[in-house]
């Protein structure tokens, strides 16, 4: 019971260590070019620890947008094929 206890404690003190790293936005990624490469490569090399954080989701969303907006997509309002294709 002691270890049980124990075990749980040191899982949950070493799953809070990562709470003092300032998680940045997907709009702050998108503005800083160097820093957004640096998370997305982490994030990449290190998938099975850090893919799921805040920072990589964000850093890798950033580059998705971007990417999107490179190719010149834009956004289409719906068609509704009910009220005559409108």
């Amino acid at each position: 019971m002691k270890r049980t206890v124990l075990s749980l404690f040191v899982a949950t003190a070493l799953a809070g260590c990562d709470q003092a790293t300032t998680v940045q936005t997907v709009d702050w990624y998108k503005a800083h070019d160097a820093e957004r490469t640096a998370m997305v490569s982490k994030c990449r090399n290190n998938p099975g620890e850090s893919d799921a954080s805040p920072n990589c989701i964000n850093a890798i969303t950033a580059q998705n947008h971007l990417t999107v907006e490179k190719r010149g997509y834009t956004k289409h309002e719906p068609i509704n094929v009910l009220e005559g294709g409108k």
